[in-house]
């Protein structure tokens, strides 16, 4: 499997080369400094990992002390580099114009640094650390001599589950705007001598849900950023080779042709008439994705608050897409009958949406544009009447 695929006048001159100084001087910038101990001579490579692939930004041949610094430009969303030397690597991630100080000693450092300034060089370090644990413990379960072939996978399954479950929970869900929820993605195993992705979009719809979650917070926190575009994009042809997996499963081959790719991370609810209603069907209207729960005491005073939006935009193009998680359905479907927006409602057995946008708690809601691409979600709207006018 491809890892990456989961993917670029003499009068003038005075003034405008006066303009670019104060520019460059202006120009916000990040800073890694630190020191690699026993490594004096070597060349420390300090390298961006882009969407295509490592690229060199700066190296220095270390002095006795192993001290070194580079610096960037700030960028406008989290953004992944490394520090290297020959083949060890250490992994960090840049928001803003933080300065992130890593000690360390060659030639065990990518396992053995110390990292400060930045919490999610934090995590990433712990993320690390735990991949290794866990290569070591899938080579030891595959070098025993007391397993057969399926005592082999079924163990290796299972501590993978658990370390994916692990992650999930402690680090993907709980923060997934976060750079090191981003990385914890793309963290591989090598099996048979190749890498393997841990979380695999294209094979699981499990991790499609953990994909998803991320790609519809750094839709709201990082809008257009490539890598946001970029997790987004994983999602949706996840969800179309799952689908094409699961109709050969069942023994009626869809062509993939006809399975459409909207570039919506989608899911269909049934509503409280008893008709399939996707989120894509609302293409070209402006949405409320509301998630809601009827049973809680300030439901009233929402509703009203929503009734209240519908009726002032909804001939203008806005749309409301409720999704309940009320236990109850036929209490669900009495508070909902006289509501003139589309209401849905998730039960244990259908989680999905929940899942695909990270739901944390409830009531909540995101305001997406009229491709049902996610503008907002509601931490970070102040006037959500003037944002809805905005995107109409």
């Amino acid at each position: 499997m491809n890892i990456r695929f989961i993917k670029k006048h003499f009068g003038f001159a005075i003034a405008a080369l006066a303009m670019a100084g104060m520019t460059a001087c202006n120009e916000r910038k990040f800073h890694v400094d630190g020191a690699i101990e026993n490594a004096a001579d070597s060349t420390l490579y300090f390298e961006n990992m882009s969407l295509n692939g490592p690229v060199a930004v700066d190296s220095v041949k270390l002095s006795a002390d192993g001290s070194f610094s580079f610096d960037g430009k700030a960028p406008t969303a989290p953004e992944f580099y490394r520090l290297r030397i020959a083949g060890q690597i250490i992994n960090i991630a840049i928001d803003s114009t933080e300065t992130v100080s890593v000690k360390a000693k060659y030639p065990s450092m990518a396992s053995q640094y110390e990292v400060s300034g930045s919490d999610d060089c934090s995590r990433i370090k712990e993320l690390t650390l735990m991949q290794m644990q866990l290569q070591n413990q899938i080579n030891t379960i595959a070098r025993s001599q007391q397993l057969g072939v399926d005592a082999v996978n079924d163990s290796i399954n299972n501590v993978v589950g658990a370390y994916k479950k692990m992650v999930k929970t402690q680090y993907i869900f709980k923060e997934p705007m976060k750079a090191s929820s981003y990385f914890a993605l793309f963290q591989t195993l090598y099996a048979g001598g190749q890498p393997v992705l841990i979380f695999n979009p294209r094979a699981s719809e499990e991790d499609i849900k953990v994909f998803a979650a991320v790609a519809t917070s750094w839709d709201t926190f990082y809008p257009n950023e490539e890598r946001g575009e970029n997790l987004h994009n994983i999602a949706i042809e996840g969800m179309k080779d799952v689908r094409l997996a699961q109709s050969r499963m069942a023994g009626s081959a869809i062509d993939a042709s006809k399975v459409s790719t909207t570039g919506i991370i989608d899911f269909t609810l049934t509503d409280n008439k008893g008709e399939q209603r996707s989120l894509s069907s609302l293409v070209g209207k402006v949405v409320l994705l509301d998630f809601h729960l009827f049973a809680n005491e300030k439901s009233m005073q929402r509703i009203m608050m929503l009734r209240e939006l519908y009726n002032k935009y909804h001939a203008a193009g806005l749309e409301i897409y409720q999704v309940s998680v009320d236990p109850d359905e036929h209490f669900w479907k009495t508070q909902t009958s006289a509501l003139p927006w589309i209401s849905t409602r998730v039960d244990e057995n259908s989680q999905l949406p929940l899942q695909l946008y990270n739901v944390q708690q409830i009531p909540t809601f995101f305001l997406l544009d009229r491709n049902c691409n996610v503008v907002k979600r509601d931490a970070q709207i102040k006037d959500l009447d003037a944002e809805i006018k905005a995107l109409l």
